[in-house]
């Protein structure tokens, strides 16, 4: 079972290449994030024709998460607990039945928090405090559970290609990594360094000043897995070579494959 996440950066613009992308990779369950339209505006045809079920979380403009599953998705959540307030259009959840049980799946677009002398950085940190608290809470039901999408953080140095140039960014703040240490240390996984300790991993570059062509890339986009997952991984991919198609998007899709029988 393959399971990918993707920040398509506007999924109307970015169609073609997702499109593209699924047939050439076929994964099971896709958590793609910052989708940037309504849910009603959400192009489900072209992907609801390769064999996928579709579920949107969507926001006019900004922000936005879906999920794509070739299997029925079941008890589907919008939004993250913890802030009835929160009206930022950021996380999803479903249950996908497999064989023997079922497997979690969250996808997530992380608030950025820069400036981190405003309020987008209480903000951050508030989100990852209840998404600690969802963590918690579903890892006491000891399934497989994969927290999927862009974390928008930068969890070590070697995850950059240039530390020093993040040091003052939300992206790379003590506290930010605090805080997602204090996740892993539920019981989760980082699926990507579980597979490999090898440099320059990155999942994003920036649109500006060549970063792709220097790769001057980042490692933000994180498949982070329970112990029940953990114990069935096989491989783990990061999709580099879409990061040089036209017009892209500046994150590129990472998988996970899992040893679950669908």
């Amino acid at each position: 079972m393959r399971i990918a996440t993707w920040n398509v950066n506007s999924i109307r613009q970015r169609l073609d290449h997702a499109v593209a992308w699924l047939k050439a990779t076929d994964p099971e369950v896709v958590c793609l994030q910052e989708i940037k339209c309504q849910t009603e505006a959400f192009p489900r045809e072209p992907f609801e024709s390769l064999g996928y079920n579709v579920s949107v979380h969507g926001q006019k403009g900004f922000n936005g998460v879906a999920l794509l599953s070739k299997l029925p998705l079941e008890d589907v959540t919008h939004g993250l607990a913890g802030d009835d307030g929160d009206e930022q259009a950021r996380f999803i959840e479903a249950v996908v039945s497999v064989k023997g049980g079922v497997v979690r799946v969250a996808c997530l677009y992380l608030p950025n928090g820069n400036p981190p002398d405003t309020e987008k950085y209480p903000y951050k940190l508030g989100f990852m405090a209840r998404l600690k608290a969802f963590a918690e809470d579903r890892l006491k039901l000891e399934e497989p559970l994969v927290l999927a999408g862009d974390f928008n953080v930068i969890p070590m140095p070697e995850d950059a290609a240039d530390p020093a140039a993040w040091a003052g960014d939300a992206l790379f703040l003590p506290r930010t990594r605090q805080a997602f240490r204090e996740l892993i240390h539920l019981g989760l996984t980082d699926a990507v360094r579980a597979a490999s300790d090898a440099p320059r991993l990155y999942t994003f570059w920036d649109y500006q000043a060549g970063a792709w062509q220097r790769d001057n890339g980042i490692r933000i986009d994180h498949l982070l897995l329970s112990p029940q997952a953990a114990d069935r991984l096989i491989a783990v991919g990061i999709d580099k070579h879409v990061r040089a198609w036209e017009k892209p998007s500046d994150h590129v899709p990472v998988w996970a494959d899992l040893a679950i029988a669908t």
